[in-house]
């Protein structure tokens, strides 16, 4: 027999939930006819909600003792969330999706017969529009890809989900890597393994509404740039190396120029400016080198990646 582990990472769904358990059965049950050896568990992870989405999987677990949860002590952020399914899931092969049904539950077949059929370590999902989404979030988000891909080494795919199904050696080398500062798209690609994409459009959600604002999208982004690349840090470097190049430049033209056509005191408007600007090109500099010295001090204090407060 084997097992698939359906990971749920859940904050404030409680209207979502009976949509998502209503579809993610009847998926179980389709991979059943086709595949009679594969048992499905449906994992959630209560990441501190402070609605009803607890109770609501209490519910479930009372007449399917196929789900399972683990809740946290409090709202730990949705990478923590997928760390701990991963970490508390037992079966051979492990999915994680969104519990508002953007993650088409239709293409989890597909997605498992890639993995026993055609040798795969993990298919993965990509939205190929962004139909719904506000413009400006849609353009930052394009953004975000491009820049991350030029400055990382890593790929990240534009458009990637975590909706992705993974074999459990896939599934152990991500737990492999305990770092508290996760951004598991970057890690996907890290890690490496041979992935089958699947593109679909972009689904609106079944109900409630999105926890991403456009400001944590942000500091995600932020996140992310800073876990897989230090091009920033030679960034800071390479710009502060061509101001002093100018500064010398400037020496010897004020030199020359002294020399020439004797000290006039005009100038000091623009004299504030230039100050002005370099200072602003230094605080930039620091703090690019202080993000780094954040996550790196935050590392240090070797903190869990996550509380439970309550498992079953």
């Amino acid at each position: 027999m084997s097992l698939l582990s359906v990971i749920v990472p859940c904050y404030n769904e409680e209207d979502a939930i009976p949509f998502f358990y209503k579809e993610i059965c009847k998926t179980a049950e389709e991979l059943k006819k086709e595949f009679a050896d594969l048992e499905c568990e449906f994992l959630f992870i209560d990441d501190g909600s402070v609605d009803k989405t607890l109770l609501k999987v209490k519910e479930l677990r009372e007449g399917d003792k196929r789900v399972h949860f683990v809740s946290f002590s409090r709202n730990f952020g949705k990478e923590a969330g997928i760390y701990a399914g991963l970490e508390n899931c037992r079966g051979d092969y492990a999915v994680i999706m969104d519990a508002d049904l953007q993650d088409p539950p239709s293409l989890l077949p597909d997605m498992y017969r890639a993995l026993v059929r055609e040798g795969y370590d993990s298919a993965a999902t990509r939205r190929v529009t962004r139909k719904g989404e506000p413009p400006i979030r849609s353009f930052f988000a394009r953004m975000f890809y491009r820049i991350i891909n030029r400055l990382s080494k890593t790929e990240i795919v534009d458009g990637a989900r975590d909706y992705r199904i993974m074999t459990r050696r896939m599934v152990d080398a991500i737990l492999s890597m305990k770092e508290v500062n996760r951004f598991t798209k970057g890690i996907y690609g890290w890690i490496g393994f041979k992935t089958k994409w699947f593109e679909y459009e972009n689904i609106e959600r079944v109900a409630g509404e999105t926890k991403w604002s456009f400001w944590k999208l942000l500091l995600y982004s932020i996140e992310g740039i800073v876990a897989f690349s230090t091009t920033p840090l030679a960034f800071a470097a390479m710009l502060g190396l061509f101001f002093t190049l100018i500064a010398f430049i400037l020496i010897i033209f004020i030199v020359i120029k002294t020399l020439v056509y004797g000290d006039p005191t005009n100038g000091w408007p623009s004299m504030v400016c230039i100050i002005t600007f370099i200072g602003g090109i230094q605080l930039f500099c620091m703090g690019v080198i202080g993000e780094y010295l954040a996550k790196a001090y935050m590392e240090t204090k070797n903190r869990p990646i996550y509380i439970s407060k309550e498992e079953e």
